[in-house]
């Protein structure tokens, strides 16, 4: 029986955020009270701001349901446990889909996490070989979870920094925002030694750690995280102009390719076209294209359509069709 009222109420609200309805009578016997009591708790609840629904009948019950705001999130050992794996899994290896909101979740939920619990998700995430590129990009979640909060917080942040020819260095940084291309991380920040804006892959910091100096975000030059890293990667990186029509309404193309490869634009509402700049090699874009899932036409580069050609001979000969080409 929960005697503590406090407590009773935490558990009586994480019954009711799974999506189901809990009669009374079952409510009772979970939480070891009266049906009078439960009903004031769920009374306590509803003053909280808390929208409780209760339905009347021999199999009514009590449901939380959608509200003009969403009230504390209360979680179960074992569903903090999942929750944190789950996000440190996808941060850890760059999954297309896995933003920064991911990352910032992530920073918040570890930072309540009782120790406890932060070993048994240690120890689950060691336990377990995720499937990734292979191309060394893996990069370890407290990283990222140590730079969403420099950001969040406004904060300064120190680190090891390896360059694309190895030299070494360390870094203090303003962070401004994490940025995912769907296979790597970039951190956006004001380099305090160079006074300058610069980008970095975060498989290639170490030992990030936010120093406690507070500082007062300054404007990006572009105004946007996710152009400024293009036009980084592009002033470095051989770059080409890509155009191509899809068969298919602009909002589902644009819910299947990463926003920053670019947005494509309406030719009518059955169909949309794609035009901008890429430093990506056409085999890895190809791809990218291909796995949108409609019927498209490469309008330029040559590169991109001469990789589709062989990219279509090769899938139909795995498939098996008769008179594929060979290339």
């Amino acid at each position: 029986m929960t005697t503590d009222t406090p407590a009773r109420l935490l558990q009586l609200l994480s019954l009711l955020q799974t999506p189901r309805e809990w009669p009374g009578g079952e409510l009772s016997e979970r939480l070891g009270v009266s049906r009078r009591t439960v009903r004031r708790d769920i009374d306590r609840l509803r003053e909280l701001g808390y929208p409780v629904q209760a339905t009347k009948g021999a199999d009514g019950g009590y449901r939380l349901v959608a509200g003009t705001a969403m009230p504390p999130l209360v979680l179960d050992d074992e569903e903090a446990v999942a929750i944190a794996v789950g996000l440190r899994a996808g941060a850890g290896h760059a999954v297309a889909g896995v933003d920064e909101a991911s990352v910032r979740a992530l920073a918040k939920l570890e930072q309540v996490l009782p120790s406890r619990l932060r070993r048994r998700v240690s120890t689950l995430q060691a336990a377990t070989t995720p499937l990734t590129s292979g191309d060394g990009a893996s990069i370890a979640p407290e990283t990222l979870t140590v730079m969403a909060s420099g950001i969040a917080g406004q904060e300064r942040l120190r680190f090891a920094y390896r360059s694309g020819d190895g030299t070494p260095s360390r870094r203090l940084t303003e962070p401004y925002r994490l940025v995912s291309t769907g296979r790597r991380w970039y951190l956006v920040a004001y380099d305090l030694d160079r006074e300058d804006w610069r980008t970095f892959r975060v498989d290639r910091v170490t030992e990030p750690f936010a120093t406690g100096a507070r500082f007062t975000p300054r404007e990006l030059p572009t105004g946007n995280a996710a152009e400024f890293l293009r036009q980084s990667m592009y002033g470095r990186q051989k770059t080409y102009t890509f155009d191509v029509t899809f068969d298919a309404p602009a909002e589902f193309v644009a819910a299947r390719v990463p926003a920053w490869v670019g947005a494509p634009e309406p030719v009518d509402e059955h169909s949309c076209r794609l035009r901008a700049s890429s430093s990506d090699s056409p085999d890895w874009l190809a791809v990218r294209i291909a796995m949108v899932d409609c019927d498209f036409t490469v309008r330029e580069p040559r590169e991109l359509a001469d990789y589709m050609r062989k990219l279509g001979a090769r899938l139909s000969r795995a498939g098996g069709a008769p008179g594929a080409d060979g290339a």
